[in-house]
């Protein structure tokens, strides 16, 4: 993988912030744009899009730190100070609540922001994924499938060894010990991460039920974790899901339930 994108002498950019830099700045690009046609102050844009971010950076690493509490045990400096941690759930309540932040400051409608950030929410998302994929972080279970990759110098590295010390709910069935070839599911997250972008942006023009495109958000960006994290490398819990499956299915009831009764309510076009 590329760890490093650039390095000039003491210089190094490192590919993950350097994805998140990317992120940080295209949903400001597109946010700035749409202030902009809804007559919004640009200034806005910018203060939503760093308390998001802040936010969103900081909740992805509690929540990963939470998931991974016995690697945090044995590695407490290395796990708080790595790269890893790039975990969606943690980072959407981290950044809705820095937006909510900043709307209640402007006294500005949660529902109608909400709505207007939904599609910069997945694709953010997704751009950040790009980066997990080139320092090998989140990726999934070992596959034999000709597109798995090995992360060799992942974190942690896809070997047998790893597997069997952090990941022992892992079937190994099949695999050799050593190098493992894993599914790249940064590269799947990615790629339904900017469907999902593509049919929410495509849809802002046209929302007729305030609150309605940040509920499709919710139901679709749950899906998409509930149906990866089939092939992730996380622990199953309660009724056999993992812990970012019971908060995707929380995501979906609660964008499904909120778009019935947003929708069955006469006053809720205005």
């Amino acid at each position: 993988m590329i760890p490093v994108l650039f390095e000039l002498g003491p210089i190094k950019i490192y590919s993950f912030g350097f994805m998140l830099v990317v992120a940080f700045y295209s949903c400001f690009y597109l946010l700035q744009k749409d202030m902009k046609r809804l007559g919004y102050e640009v200034q806005i844009a910018s203060d939503m899009v760093f308390a998001a971010a802040l936010g969103g950076i900081f909740g992805s690493k509690l929540y990963y730190l939470i998931e991974n509490y016995e690697r945090v045990i044995d590695d407490p400096m290395g796990m708080i100070f790595s790269g890893s941690g790039l975990v969606f759930l943690g980072g959407l309540m981290g950044g809705t609540l820095g937006v909510t932040l900043v709307l209640r400051k402007n006294n500005l409608p949660w529902f109608k922001f909400a709505d207007i950030v939904a599609p910069l929410l997945i694709l953010g998302y997704s751009i950040g994924r790009i980066g997990c994929f080139l320092v090998g972080d989140d990726y999934g279970v070992p596959t034999h499938l000709p597109w798995g990759v090995a992360f060799e110098n992942g974190l942690p590295p896809s070997t047998f060894r790893v597997f069997d010390l952090y990941y022992p709910w892992v079937d190994l069935t099949g695999f050799e010990p050593g190098l493992l070839t894993v599914h790249p599911t940064q590269l799947y997250e990615v790629a339904m991460g900017l469907a999902i972008f593509a049919f929410l942006w495509n849809r802002r023009n046209h929302v007729k039920v305030v609150g309605s495109l940040f509920f499709t958000y919710l139901i679709l960006a749950g899906i998409e974790r509930f149906v990866i994290e089939f092939i992730r490398t996380n622990d199953h819990y309660l009724l056999d899901m993992t812990g970012s499956q019971l908060i995707s299915v929380i995501m979906i009831i609660i964008g499904s339930t909120a778009l019935i009764r947003r929708f069955s309510t006469p006053t809720s076009n205005t």
